[in-house]
Formats: C-alpha cells, sequence, structure tokens
C-alpha cells in the first residue's frame, strides 16, 4: 500500500516524491485508455492521495453510467411463481406445496444490472468508504467519503460482495466497453491497495509485494505501450519468445522472454529492453563496491547473444535495463562482444511532458550512435 502525504505544493506529492499525477499517467498507459489523458484534469492535479484520485475517477464513472443506466446482463435467477417459466424444480415445488397453490418454483433468466462487474464497482466504494486514504483536509476526505457513501445507497439494487482480487481480474478480461473496463481496473487496484512505499535516497525505489498487482507490472506495461503508442517509425513487441540456440532441447530450459524488443524500421536497428522496478539500481559488491546487478546483466546479455544466429541486426543488437528513480539520473554504457549494453533511468518526479521526452530520446539517442 503506498502511503500518501498532502504537499503544500500544486503537485501533489507521495512520500516516494513521485507526483500523484504521473502515477495516473503511467497507469493510463497501462490501461491503454491514453485518450483519456485529458479528462478529469482538475481531479488529477489537485488529487493528495492516489485512493482520492481512484476513487473520484471511479465515482465519476459509475454516475454517468448511472445516469444513463447501468449495464445489464442476464442472470440466473430462482424463484417461487405463479405459473411456469423456465425450468421447474419440481423438487423444490413439492417442499414448498407450491403446485397446491397454482405455483412453481422455477430457475429462469432475468435481465439485471445486479451482475457481477456492478457488484464489483459498488463493493469496492463501499470499502474505500471505510478505509480509503484521503489526505489531510478533513474537510475534503469527508467530502469524499460522503460523495462515495451517497454513490452506494443509489445503487441499493445490486448486491454487496466479497471482493476477490481474482474475480475481479476475470471479470475485467471479459469487458469490451472501455468505461466499465477502466472502472474494473481502478478496482482491482484499489482492491490490491498495491501502490508500495519506499524511502528517499539513491536506491529509494518500492520494496515490491510480489504476491499483489505492483508498481513493476504497471512500469513494464507502461513502458511497452508508452513506446507502442508514440513511436512511428519503430515495430514494438512486448515480451517476445526468444528460443534458445541449443540442441538436444530439454522442457526444462526457461523461457526467454524480454519485456520489450524494438525494431527501427530504416535501419534494421535492434533494441532489446528490459525494465527492472527494483529496490536498488546498484548493489554492494564483495568488497563494499558498488555494481550493478550482476543478474540483471547476465539476463540482458544472454538476451542479445543467444540471438545472434537470428540475422545481422541481432548480432549488433543493442541492450538496456531501464530503472525508474526519483531523484538520481543515471546513464552508463558498455561495449560487450559486438553489443552495446545500456543502464538507463527515467525520473518519475519530473514534470509529465519531460518524462515523456526522457523516454522518447532514448531509442533515438541508440539510433544516433549507431551512425
Amino acid at each position: 500500500m503506498i502511503e500518501m502525504e498532502c504537499s503544500t505544493q500544486e503537485v501533489q506529492l507521495t512520500k516516494t516524491g513521485i507526483p500523484v499525477r504521473n502515477l495516473w499517467h503511467m497507469l493510463l498507459y497501462a490501461w491503454d485508455v491514453v485518450h483519456l489523458k485529458s479528462h478529469w484534469k482538475s481531479e488529477v492535479e489537485n488529487a493528495p492521495t492516489l485512493d482520492a484520485l481512484l476513487s473520484t475517477i471511479l465515482a465519476n464513472l459509475i454516475q454517468q453510467r448511472i445516469r444513463i443506466g447501468l449495464g445489464r446482463d442476464y442472470r440466473p435467477h430462482a424463484a417461487e411463481i405463479a405459473g411456469i417459466r423456465g425450468r421447474v424444480d419440481f423438487n423444490e415445488s413439492l417442499k414448498r406445496l407450491a403446485f397446491q397453490h397454482g405455483r412453481a418454483y422455477c430457475q429462469f433468466q432475468v435481465f439485471s444490472a445486479n451482475v457481477p462487474r456492478n457488484q464489483i464497482v459498488r463493493s469496492t466504494l463501499a470499502r474505500m468508504v471505510q478505509v480509503g486514504q484521503f489526505g489531510t483536509d478533513g474537510r475534503t476526505a469527508d467530502g469524499l467519503r460522503g460523495r462515495l457513501r451517497r454513490i452506494v445507497r443509489e445503487m441499493e439494487a445490486v448486491d454487496l460482495i466479497e471482493l476477490k482480487v481474482s474475480d475481479i481480474r476475470r471479470e475485467q478480461l471479459h469487458r469490451h466497453d472501455v468505461d466499465y473496463r477502466l472502472m474494473l481496473a481502478i478496482c482491482f487496484l484499489l482492491s490490491k491497495r498495491q501502490m508500495p512505499t519506499e524511502d528517499s535516497g539513491f536506491t529509494g525505489l518500492p520494496q515490491l509485494d510480489r504476491d499483489a498487482f505492483t508498481l513493476y507490472d504497471t512500469y513494464e506495461r507502461f513502458v511497452a505501450r508508452f513506446y507502442n503508442y508514440h513511436l512511428r517509425d519503430w515495430t514494438v513487441t512486448s515480451q517476445p519468445p526468444f528460443a534458445w540456440p541449443a540442441e538436444g532441447m530439454t522442457e526444462f530450459l526457461p523461457a526467454m522472454r524480454p519485456d520489450l524488443a524494438l525494431q527501427h524500421r530504416p535501419s534494421g536497428h535492434l533494441i532489446v529492453l528490459d525494465t527492472k522496478f527494483t529496490a536498488k539500481i546498484l548493489v554492494t559488491g564483495r568488497w563494499g563496491n558498488q555494481t550493478f546487478s550482476r543478474d540483471h546483466l547476465f539476463q540482458i546479455y544472454a538476451y542479445l547473444k543467444s540471438q545472434e544466429d537470428r540475422s545481422e541486426h541481432h548480432r549488433t543488437s543493442t541492450g538496456v535495463l531501464l530503472y525508474p528513480t526519483v531523484e538520481h539520473a543515471l546513464s552508463e554504457r558498455v561495449a560487450i562482444q559486438g553489443h552495446s549494453i545500456r543502464w538507463e533511468t527515467v525520473d518519475l518526479a519530473k514534470p509529465w511532458e519531460l518524462i515523456e521526452e526522457e523516454l522518447l530520446a532514448l531509442p533515438a539517442d541508440i539510433i544516433s550512435s549507431q551512425n
């Protein structure tokens, strides 16, 4: 769970130093709803916490749905009714002596708003009334809590349920309507309360909760979809399968899937990129010296060297390890056996426009260094 504090500045910050609005922009890319960047400007700019931001946007979305009508589906229903409808449950009807009164206990489908997606939204709002962290301004926090409470009452025809992340994820994957997809994504995030805390400093990156939908996942998906959205002269492939150049294959070889492969179409140059949302950029070596993680280096090296027989572009490909940071920028590179390997950071504390510039400058710089 991320702990938020209210900043006295116009831009609201988390304890990590990352502006709340920057986390929101990352999520828009990760959720593939970038077209909503200009929506809810005041909520994004003034949100004191991520809980407040997400709860407000969820409230906006569901209230819009209430105005035009909540989504409905056919769902199973059973009741004792006059006449016959659907399938008659003879055992239950006999128990109730329903037939003697010209009635029957039937199982049938009803077209109702009391369906899982609405139950998830209402239950999430009800939970946020109880546990939401809405900042230190009591009046603002109470106002938002009151608004959520009113929406929960408005949806009284929808059942409150026990929230399970697996159920939210399953429902989210089946939704095609954009507003419900976004609402369910917000519910998923809030239900996990997944944004982790971190300490400030050079190694001040979040401590990951790997049993949750972590910021690692958000960061990885954000970078992939950001590049796919913005790079026009590139082919961007998320988690491409890399085959081991091995003879006598065994089923026990681990899969190779880098986070991202970017190929510059005009030149053919290939970049293999792995995002690393880790607690430390540098680790302490055997003799107390600071070094890059050997595991990260060996991993990117294996991605590059194992694919050399595929093409000339693979033989000269560039590897990038991309870390987020909130204080210190770092850019290092080495050449190893014909491959350039780079360690790069993106500063998540900067204004969003500068974050985008940093990310877009990286592939451009790699191509220019090849010429």
